[in-house]
């Protein structure tokens, strides 16, 4: 078995590589590819730590009932008229966008599946083991440099074709370490290590081929975390030697923060905006963490929280009018629904439901769409083509209207019912189990689930459990009726898999772990740096090999 290595810079500091370092990972782990990220690490992380805590200090004050508005001292910069920099002319027509993990084979048929951009992720639909994420790397510069290949168990073989699509990537988001890494004793960040080996690696070579290396930034909360990737971008295109603006980055308004500070996020990144995009499922779950202490802000059952509800039909109606106010694209989200083959009339009906929230989203204002598998590109261009002439319509906006604080800040009605609890545990376990073993894209129940709909369903069941929330039965939902779901859940699916496949899964770690998620006293800001630890604990500590 190869064994951790450190590798030193010029510096008298260090850079210690503590995972094993395999066949091709050496290219992507190169002394100069490390030096970078160390000088990514020694410029900007005491930054990211400080806003880290600008998040916890926020938090408190939600907690004390101080709830957000928009920013009094911004209010000059949203009332005034500016654009972002032009768009690159490979990003003016986005309308299908298929996002995936960066597995080998889902690079290949995504960049072949007819959608005009492919995100890679390094982020909710990536299971970060330290095997996967440079797995990852590895695909992406093949990827990059058209030499893609993979053949899979029953012999088919997988190539580009002459046209793909536009290639983007999702690093993790700025509260993620990447542990496998240390620059000076101090684990690095997934963010940098995430976008430091695919920048420097693959900018130029993207610019050479006429695109560029085009980003989605997660998580963002503060328009001063937008700030940080502007600084960032700046520093790694000198360091290169590019011109300042090459990088384009898309920003996920994924949470409730963001919601508020949409122009002042678009102006820090001016130069390097390719838009926002509405990070659906992410935001409902942001929703639910930071109002945790307030009662008033308990959510019904995951199903009910649709996007015509208020909070989130006002959400989109804003970034739509500010995107396009800036001259630049709002992006629509993502529809779970993934090609049912074996059942035509549930195809049919879930295709439907793809169809409809496309029309939504091109009827809203919305320059493009995001789909979760090759399957559905057909129907989301079409409907965009349908309803979309140009290559988008950002210069075709009504007047705006105004949005408040209130309209982001309803909170939906509906009830909360035994069938919505039991499916926030069936999903969230059966996605956490997945997530353990490497695996962090997974169809469950014939919808794409990632992180962030795990996400949802631990924290409303902490949600619910915290404020004595009753079914719609008149029952209690305490701590111990979800852990009585649990176990009949975790048995059900013993049952379903027989004792042999079971005992070889992850489920019972994943089980008493999403006990611990939604009985602990405190709800834990994230389920994945929560349940990082428990991933690959002997490849962080560099005595085995990560799986995955």
């Amino acid at each position: 078995m190869p064994q951790p290595s450190a590798v030193a810079t010029t510096s008298t500091r260090s850079v210690a590589v503590l995972g094993p370092v395999e066949g091709r990972h050496s290219e992507i782990l190169s002394t100069d590819a490390l030096a970078f990220l160390a000088a990514l690490h020694r410029r900007f992380d005491r930054r990211r730590q400080k806003l880290l805590q600008r998040r916890a200090a926020t938090q408190q004050q939600i907690d004390a009932g101080i709830l957000p508005e928009f920013l009094e001292h911004t209010a000059a910069l949203r009332d005034s008229d500016w654009t972002v920099a032009p768009i690159p002319h490979d990003l003016l027509n986005r309308r299908v966008e298929i996002t995936g993990p960066v597995d080998r084979k889902m690079v290949i048929n995504a960049l072949n599946s007819g959608a005009n951009a492919f995100m890679a992720d390094f982020e909710d639909s990536h299971s970060p083991t330290w095997q996967n994420s440079l797995d990852g790397q590895i695909n992406l510069y093949d990827a990059v440099r058209r030499t893609i290949t993979f053949s899979g168990p029953q012999g088919k073989h997988y190539k580009l074709n002459s046209l793909i699509a536009t290639l983007m990537v999702r690093p993790r988001g700025w509260h993620l370490p990447e542990t496998h890494l240390v620059v000076d004793g101090t684990p690095i960040s997934g963010s940098l290590f995430d976008f430091g080996l695919f920048f420097y690696h693959n900018a130029r070579e993207q610019i050479t081929r006429g695109t560029g290396p085009y980003f989605y930034l997660p998580k963002l909360e503060h328009h001063l975390e937008a700030q940080l990737w502007n600084d960032v971008f700046l520093f790694a295109q000198q360091y290169i030697g590019l011109s300042a603006g090459t990088i384009r980055a898309t920003v996920l308004i994924e949470n409730i923060l963001a919601a508020f500070q949409m122009d002042e996020i678009l102006w820090e990144l001016q130069d390097h905006s390719a838009g926002l995009n509405c990070g659906r499922w992410d935001y409902i779950f942001s929703f639910i963490k930071k109002f945790r202490s307030d009662e008033a802000f308990v959510l019904p059952d995951r199903a009910l929280v649709t996007m015509d509800q208020h909070f989130l039909a006002s959400y989109v109606k804003l970034l739509i009018q500010t995107c396009h106010r800036r001259g630049v694209h709002a992006m629509g989200g993502m529809a779970a629904q993934i090609p049912i083959r074996d059942d035509l009339e549930a195809n049919a009906a879930a295709l439907e439901k793809v169809r409809q929230d496309k029309l939504r989203e091109v009827l809203a204002g919305h320059d493009g769409t995001w789909v979760a598998h090759p399957g559905l590109v057909a129907i989301a261009r079409e409907t965009f083509d349908a309803h979309m002439d140009g290559p988008n319509q950002i210069a075709q906006t009504p007047a705006p209207t105004r949005v408040t604080a209130q309209d982001l800040l309803t909170v939906p009605p509906g009830p909360i019912t035994e069938k919505g609890v039991r499916h926030n545990v069936d999903v969230g376990i059966q996605y956490l189990e997945a997530w353990l073993r490497g695996v962090g894209c997974v169809p469950i129940y014939n919808l794409m689930e990632d992180a962030a709909t795990a996400e949802i369903s631990r924290t409303q069941l902490w949600q619910w459990i915290r404020h004595h929330s009753t079914m719609e039965d008149g029952r209690p939902i305490t701590a111990g009726f979800v852990r009585d779901v649990i176990k009949q859940e975790i048995e059900t699916l013993r049952a379903r898999l027989g004792d042999a496949a079971f005992a070889a899964s992850a489920f019972e770690d994943a089980a008493s772990l999403f006990v611990r998620l939604t009985e602990s006293d405190e709800l834990d800001d994230w389920l994945t740096l929560t349940a990082y630890e428990h991933l690959h604990p002997q490849s962080i500590t560099g005595t085995g090999h990560s799986h995955g």
